[in-house]
C-alpha cells in the first residue's frame, strides 16, 4: 500500500499524530504567552472528509483572532505532514459539556510532547503540574499572596474564605490558583475541586439555562470542597450571570468550603460587578501581587533556566530581558521560551545579536510609552514657551507652529485618538489636529528648521 493509501486507510489517527506535532511547533514558535492564550484551546473537530481538517475554539472572538493570524500557517503545517489535506477550517465549537470536578488523578504531569486537546464536549480539565508552590519565585511583591494561598490549601477547617487575588495580567495569579488546587488535592485526594474562568462560568450557566437544566449546574458547583474562579472581571455587566455567581459563592462560603477568586484589580475597583458580590468577596482575605521588580525578574529567569540545563543564555542577554520586559512575568517567560526555541530550531548560539534579531518585535513593543503631557513639556522647553501657551487660544505663529509640532508628535508617539488629542490642546476639534499633522508632514520635507526640531524632540521623547 502506498503512503497515500495508508493515510486514507486510517485518516483519523494520522490527523491526530500530525496535530500533536503541529501543536509542538506552534508552542515553540509562538512562545508560552501567545500559545496559552490563543492556540492551546484549539481542538480537533469531527470531520468525515479526507482532504479537510476542522479545528474548534470555545468562543467566536478567539476563532476570529486565530483565523486572521494563523489560518495560513495551520494550513501549511497540515499540508507539509498530510499532502492530501487541502482545507483547514477554524470554527467555534457549538456543543459544550460542563467541566467535571477535579480529583487528585487529574493533576497531570507535563511531558515534552504536548497532549492533544479534545473538543470542548469531551475535554477533561487538569491542573498544570508546573504551577506549584515550590516553583513560584517569591519576593516582597508577592509574598503575602503566596502565604495566603498556602494557608488556604492547608487541610483542616480553612482559616479564611474566600481568598481574593488581584494583579495585572501575567503576574502569577493563575499560577497560585493551580498551586492551591494541586496542594489541596495532594493533602486530600478524595476532595472535589473545580477550577474555571469566569468566562467559562458564564458560558456554562447560559448553556444550562438554554437547556433548562440549571439545577445540575448549581448542584455541581455548590457541592465542591474548593471552587476557584479566575478573571472575575469578565462577568462585569452580565446581570443574570452575576446573580447566579452571587448565590454560588454565598453557598460555598456559608458551607465552610474554600473559595478562591482572581481579578485584574481589587474588589472596590471592579466596575460593573454588583456591590453584594464585592462585599462578599471582601470579607475574606484580599491579596495583591505587585509588579515584579528587576531582582524578581532576574530570579524568575534564573529559575526558568534550571529547567533548561542544556541551554546556555549569556548573562548580558538575561539582563536585557530583565531590564526591558517589565509589564508581566508571562511576557518575560514567553520571551525566554521563544529565544530558546528559535535557537534550538536554527542551531545558533544565543547572544545579543541573536536576541535582537529574534525578539526585535517584543523589545520594540516595550519602548518608552510617551504621554501628551510629556510631549507638551518637551515642546515648550525646546521653543522656550510656557506649557499653558500650547493649550491657549493664541494664534501667533510663534505659538501656533510649536502647537502643531506637539499635535504631530502626539499623533505619532501615542495611541490617543484625534478627538482626545484635540481636547488636550485646549479643547480643539479633531479637524484641527488633522490639519496640524498634515502641515508638519509637509514642512518636514521643505523646512529644515521644522524637520530638525522634530528630529531632536523625537530623540528626546523616545529616549
Amino acid at each position: 500500500m502506498t503512503n497515500a493509501g495508508a493515510l486514507r486507510a486510517n485518516p483519523t489517527s494520522d490527523v491526530e499524530r500530525a496535530w500533536l506535532r503541529i501543536r509542538g511547533h506552534l508552542r515553540e514558535s509562538a512562545g508560552t504567552r501567545l500559545f496559552d492564550q490563543w492556540l492551546k484551546p484549539l481542538a480537533l473537530g469531527a470531520c468525515d472528509e479526507a482532504d479537510t481538517v476542522r479545528l474548534t475554539l470555545p468562543s467566536a472572538f478567539m476563532t476570529n483572532w486565530v483565523r486572521n493570524n494563523y489560518a495560513e500557517r495551520l494550513t501549511q503545517e497540515f499540508r507539509a505532514l498530510l499532502p492530501q489535506v487541502t482545507t483547514v477550517i477554524i470554527e467555534t465549537a457549538t456543543v459544550s459539556a460542563p467541566l467535571p470536578v477535579l480529583t487528585a488523578v487529574d493533576v497531570q504531569p507535563v511531558v515534552n510532547e504536548p497532549s492533544p486537546i479534545a473538543a470542548i464536549g469531551g475535554a477533561r480539565p487538569a491542573l498544570d503540574s508546573r504551577f506549584t508552590f515550590d516553583r513560584f519565585v517569591v519576593d516582597a511583591s508577592n509574598r503575602v499572596a503566596l502565604n495566603a494561598a498556602q494557608a488556604l490549601a492547608e487541610p483542616g477547617p480553612p482559616r479564611f474564605s474566600p481568598l481574593f487575588l488581584h494583579s495585572g495580567t501575567g503576574m502569577g495569579k493563575t499560577h497560585l490558583m493551580h498551586a492551591i488546587g494541586t496542594a489541596f488535592l495532594a493533602a486530600q485526594p478524595s476532595a472535589n475541586v473545580i477550577y474555571m474562568s469566569a468566562e467559562r462560568f458564564m458560558f456554562e450557566f447560559v448553556q444550562a439555562m438554554r437547556a433548562r437544566d440549571t439545577f445540575a449546574f448549581k448542584a455541581r458547583l455548590r457541592s465542591v470542597d474548593l471552587l476557584m474562579i479566575d478573571d472575575l472581571q469578565f462577568i462585569a455587566g452580565k446581570d443574570a450571570t452575576q446573580e447566579e455567581f452571587f448565590y454560588t459563592i454565598n453557598e460555598v462560603v456559608s458551607a465552610g468550603k474554600r473559595l478562591v477568586v482572581s481579578a485584574d484589580r481589587c474588589p472596590q475597583a471592579l466596575d460593573g460587578v454588583e456591590a453584594r458580590i464585592l462585599s462578599r468577596l471582601s470579607v475574606g482575605f484580599v491579596a495583591d501581587i505587585k509588579p515584579a521588580e528587576i531582582e524578581l525578574r532576574r530570579a524568575i529567569l534564573a529559575r526558568k533556566l534550571v529547567d533548561l540545563p542544556e541551554v546556555t543564555v549569556p548573562a548580558d542577554v538575561l539582563e536585557l530581558l530583565s531590564v526591558r520586559l517589565t509589564s508581566s512575568i508571562r511576557e518575560l517567560e514567553g520571551a525566554l521560551n521563544r529565544l530558546v526555541a528559535y535557537a534550538q530550531l536554527t542551531g545558533e548560539s544565543i547572544d545579543m545579536d541573536f536576541t535582537h534579531a529574534t525578539l526585535g518585535d517584543v523589545l520594540r513593543g516595550v519602548q518608552k510609552r510617551v504621554t501628551i503631557d510629556e510631549i507638551q513639556r518637551a515642546v515648550s522647553t525646546y521653543f522656550e514657551l510656557k506649557p499653558i501657551e500650547l493649550v491657549s487660544a493664541r494664534r501667533a505663529r510663534v505659538v501656533a507652529r510649536p502647537r502643531q509640532i506637539a499635535m504631530y508628535l502626539a499623533k505619532r508617539l501615542t495611541t490617543r485618538s484625534l478627538p482626545e488629542i484635540g481636547r488636550k490642546f485646549g479643547g480643539r476639534d479633531h479637524s484641527t489636529v488633522i490639519h496640524a499633522v498634515r502641515r508638519i508632514e509637509q514642512l518636514r520635507d521643505s523646512d529644515v528648521d521644522v524637520d530638525s526640531a522634530v528630529r531632536v524632540l523625537l530623540r528626546e521623547l523616545e529616549g
